[in-house]
């Protein structure tokens, strides 16, 4: 082997990364101890920037193409080396190759509840996961801060790295929202885009990564507090307690029975109003007596509760609310001169039933 050949097996003129792993994130290039040649050529291709390092300082980046490498195009290079008036002789350097394609589908998810301040719920621990999109838009920064002088940084490592700093960041940009836990759930693609513009700017100036797309898919609170979610929902699907009420009473009155019983513990299984009302009416055709009239109060409640359904009595209160015993509403009950109901030891009566009544039908 001649001299020149050994030369120029020392030399490198050619610097080049051709990635088939599609999960390398940065790359150091292997120079094997040998130097750079003067006018060697860097080749670049698309999704691909090489950054310069030498002695610990970082110097030229070059993006896609095929670049010679001199002093006119390596300016910071030559100004770190010294080189004022040009370079012949080699020289060393460390060349990093980082893949600036868009990584997709990453995961990311809080290890441990985060501790937020609720517009509903007051503090409320929330736990939540996603996946997000990013891609390198600062190599400097990226290697100085994420990968480092890693030799081939993957992106496994960069998940397990970055997994706590994500969240972090989301963390504080959930709180800056403002977003009450009620609406996440029905708001995570809003949310998603929402945060972005919370992100990216730290994102960026820390990591130097951009965050393309971050997508919450799952936002959850502690048990007790899904439980008083699940309460109010529950509220909400009933809505007028007083129509749902009756209408358990009415279905219940249909079914008889068990279902009967069943339906009639909203209402507490008692007499309504309207019973007093009907045996006041029925004593007096029977017997020609005007009955005695309501307590001031009990008028009162008979009025507030005649267009709800809701205001009930026991058979002992209408007894002594129409100064009558109790086993003469027992006997009127009896007798079928009131239609009411026993289920198990209460007594009630259907509203719709007394209605009709009153009204002679």
């Amino acid at each position: 082997m001649s001299i020149l050949n050994f030369i120029r097996k020392e030399l490198i003129e050619i610097i080049e990364w051709t990635d088939d792993s599609r999960d390398t994130l940065a790359y150091r290039w292997p120079d094997e101890d040998r130097q750079i040649k003067n006018g060697a050529q860097l080749i670049v291709r698309e999704s691909q920037q090489v950054q310069f390092v030498a002695t610990g300082q970082y110097a030229d980046l070059f993006g896609p193409g095929k670049h010679t490498l001199s002093t006119q195009n390596i300016p910071v290079l030559s100004t770190i080396l010294g080189w004022k008036y040009g370079f012949e002789s080699p020289f060393k350097c460390d060349v990093y190759f980082l893949n600036t394609r868009l990584f997709t589908g990453n995961k990311w998810g809080t290890a441990n509840p985060v501790m937020l301040r609720d517009a509903d719920f007051g503090m409320v621990r929330l736990r939540a996961f996603g996946t997000y999109d990013f891609r390198i838009v600062d190599p400097p920064k990226f290697l100085k801060e994420v990968a480092g002088t890693d030799h081939n940084f993957r992106l496994d490592e960069f998940a397990d790295t970055m997994r706590s700093r994500i969240v972090s960041v989301f963390s504080e940009a959930l709180a800056r929202s403002g977003v009450p836990a009620l609406d996440v759930a029905a708001r995570y693609s809003e949310l998603g885009e929402a945060l972005l513009p919370v992100i990216n700017p730290v994102m960026v100036d820390k990591y130097g990564i951009q965050i393309t797309a971050f997508v919450v898919e799952n936002v959850s609170v502690p048990p007790e507090v899904e439980q008083a979610i699940d309460k109010r929902a529950s509220m909400g699907a009933i809505g007028n307690l007083n129509d749902f009420v009756k209408y358990q009473m009415g279905q219940g009155m249909g079914q008889g029975g068990e279902g009967a019983a069943a339906a009639a513990m909203p209402a507490q299984m008692a007499m309504g109003f309207g019973m007093a009302q009907e045996m006041m009416k029925s004593m007096q055709g029977s017997t020609g007596a005007a009955p005695p009239p309501l307590p001031q109060a009990a008028t009162a409640t008979v009025e507030a509760g005649a267009g709800t359904g809701l205001e009930v009595l026991t058979p002992e209160q209408a007894a002594q609310m129409l100064s009558v015993s109790v086993e003469d509403v027992i006997a009127a009950i009896d007798a079928g001169e009131l239609k009411a109901r026993k289920i198990g030891n209460a007594t009630r009566i259907a509203r719709s039933a007394l209605e009709a009544f009153l009204r002679g039908e």
